[in-house]
């Protein structure tokens, strides 16, 4: 690769981090919103070396202008055998595409396809459960759900009217649709799923984001591993997808939306 075209290279990928970290909220679909300092100074950097990079380049055009000819073939002929033995791989030339989507296209945050494909994520184990608060409907997060469901020997979602947020996936096997979150630590590379099923409703197309009110779907023993983590459903509404979505969030009042 010459310098020109790699200078380029560089400059359109500083570019498109800067573009979707400092302009947009794209990079929600991708990492934690901690990570947002470290992409913008990637940016920042990448365009700097590529500004060096080309200023270097012109550097050495304008010197072999200015030099004599013979030098100049001789120049000109061992800076090709160096660049033959220490030039960039074409390989490098792979980032120009994710470059130009960060730019013009970039590619949506995970959903029901890689949820699909996973198995929720495992209980944590809690002894102690806060008291709930008197509300109808009880908003909770997926992860709570699942928690109290299985584990709080109170049984205190016994008959509560139960409100949670996620998107819709569509399961294979079984009965009714999945209620999803994906959890991330750092970036989509390392997604979890949390998940509840969801009956007495008809799924809504995958990938809906959705708030969801009903009760606990009576199967098994509430309070034990038995426990069904499911929903009868008496209500389903469409939401906007959050920001950032890539958490566990407590749902909006259905009077919000």
């Amino acid at each position: 690769m010459k310098r020109s075209p790699q200078s380029v290279l560089l400059v359109l990928s500083g570019t498109g981090l800067l573009h979707i970290s400092l302009f947009t909220d794209l990079y929600l679909r991708y990492v934690k919103d901690w990570m947002r300092p470290m992409l913008i100074a990637s940016g920042v950097l990448l365009l700097l070396l590529g500004a060096a990079d080309a200023w270097s380049h012109r550097k050495q055009a304008s010197s072999r202008d200015e030099a004599d000819h013979r030098v100049r073939e001789d120049y000109e002929e061992h800076d090709s055998h160096c660049n033959d033995h220490s030039g960039v791989p074409r390989t490098a030339w792979l980032l120009l595409l994710p470059a130009l989507s960060m730019l013009f296209y970039a590619p949506p945050a995970l959903g029901a396809y890689t949820a699909s494909r996973q198995a929720s994520k495992p209980v944590v184990q809690q002894d102690v459960f806060e008291p709930l608060p008197a509300l109808s409907p009880l908003p909770l997060t997926l992860g709570d759900f699942t928690s109290r469901v299985r584990q709080d020997p109170e049984q205190t979602l016994k008959g509560r009217s139960i409100q949670m947020t996620g998107f819709a996936t569509p399961v294979e096997r079984g009965e009714g649709w999945d209620l999803t979150r994906l959890l991330v630590s750092c970036c989509s590379a390392d997604a979890q799923a949390v998940k509840v099923r969801i009956h007495g409703i008809k799924a809504p197309p995958a990938d809906t984001w959705v708030t969801v009110v009903g009760t606990w779907h009576a199967e098994g023993t509430l309070g034990t591993s038995s426990a069904a983590v499911a929903l009868d459903a008496r209500a389903v509404n469409k939401v906007d997808r959050p920001s950032n979505g890539y958490m566990d969030a407590l749902p909006l009042p259905l009077s919000s939306y």
